[in-house]
């Protein structure tokens, strides 16, 4: 055993909460107690060093180049792994510009659109037909995506308490399925805002495919220019697009949505949350969200309270978004073919191991998923008990 492999196994051997089995370049280690229920390839020496400065970040590079492969449930085997992540290492000193990038609007602009701006004929193979790139809310085991997805809007409609003739912003619209089914199901006049030239693009087809012209905008514009749109709404929502902003700007979210509401109207905010601040995963920040930032859910009660918004409800969806994750990944699987001929094996590698990784966390509790109902000051017209 040379001096490489032999760190590399030891620093392994710390991951021995269920078993597993290493090969090694051809020798074969096992590690943990009982029957081993995956196997770990290692074809190409790792660097202990790398492991050092970010275990997730070596072994995920490492996957994405097939110098490391699973045999059995790449699923089941990030779920052991992600269990344990309190025993990875991550040198934030080494990794600083990876992990605290800025958040200056060109900077947030390039990064959310290296994301999302992948082609819409992408997401479309592996989301469900409402294009909801977010938490499904599933209601029975019988449920399918599209049905997860079509409970979740209808259930963040509800909450909104919404009225005929209501205007309603979205804040990181997607391609813009929660306005359509607001306008069509309430009446509602809405507005949707995006960085994201190819979203903003497909909700414009959309709205006029449903001859929603009159109710329904779309605009390609930054939250912080939301005080100078020259309107104000009933309803302000912002899906799993506070992510995006980060820790230094989230009392400015909170107050530029201020900005645009009506005294005492709702606000709903469903986003990917922690128990504790955490600055973020090297891997996800390098190749899926630069720059993405997960609150906790205690500094966005704590910032909303600045700001007078008054804490209605808070409701936790962190299994829902594991079934979820799982569901676009078993999508993903069915189309990876088209993927690898337009984009290469090595994004295929990244997006499987995106998906299955970020399903894993979710089981485990490191990142949850909440949605938190707030007031705009006191609003004593609300029915006294839930609505919804």
């Amino acid at each position: 055993m040379g001096l490489e492999e032999n760190a590399v196994i030891h620093f392994l051997r710390k991951l021995d909460a269920a078993p597993f089995l290493v090969n090694y370049q051809g020798t074969q280690y096992k590690i943990g107690e009982g029957e081993p229920t995956f196997t770990v390839n290692i074809n190409k020496e790792l660097d202990i060093k790398d492991l050092m400065t970010s275990t997730s970040l070596a072994l995920g590079e490492a996957y994405m180049r097939g110098d490391l492969t699973i045999e059995g449930d790449l699923y089941e085997a990030l779920a052991h792994f992600m269990g344990q992540m309190d025993r990875f290492s991550t040198d934030t000193t080494k990794l600083k510009k990876l992990i605290f990038t800025s958040a200056s609007r060109k900077n947030q602009e390039k990064e959310v659109t290296s994301h999302y701006d992948i082609g819409n004929d992408f997401y479309a193979l592996w989301l469900d037909e409402t294009l909801s790139y977010s938490c499904g809310y599933f209601e029975s085991e019988k449920d399918t995506l599209y049905d997860a997805q079509v409970h979740k809007t209808d259930r963040i409609l509800k909450k909104l308490y919404l009225k005929p003739g209501m205007e309603l912003l979205d804040i990181g619209c997607g391609w813009g399925y929660l306005l359509i089914q607001a306008a069509k199901k309430y009446g509602v006049k809405g507005m949707g805002i995006t960085l994201s030239k190819e979203q903003q693009a497909g909700f414009q087809k959309r709205i006029k495919e449903e001859g929603l012209e009159n109710l329904l905008t779309v605009e390609r514009m930054d939250y912080r220019d939301l005080p100078n749109c020259g309107r104000t709404f009933d309803r302000v929502v912002s899906v799993g697009m506070v992510e995006h902003v980060g820790r230094d700007n989230y009392s400015q979210f909170l107050s530029c949505a201020k900005e645009v509401m009506k005294p005492g109207g709702l606000f709903l905010l469903h986003f990917i949350s922690a128990l504790k601040e955490h600055p973020g995963d090297p891997w996800i920040k390098k190749y899926i969200f630069p720059g993405g930032m997960v609150p906790s859910l205690r500094e966005m009660i704590n910032a909303a309270a600045d700001y007078r918004f008054y804490t209605l409800d808070v409701e936790s969806m962190r299994r829902h978004y594991n079934r979820t994750l799982l569901c676009w990944n078993a999508n993903f699987q069915k189309h990876k073919d088209e993927v690898k001929e337009k984009f290469g094996e090595e994004f295929v590698r990244m997006w499987e191991l995106y998906l299955c990784a970020c399903a894993a966390t979710f089981y485990n509790g490191i990142i949850d998923l909440h949605q938190i109902l707030w007031t705009n000051g006191v609003n004593n017209e609300l029915p006294m008990t839930r609505w919804y």
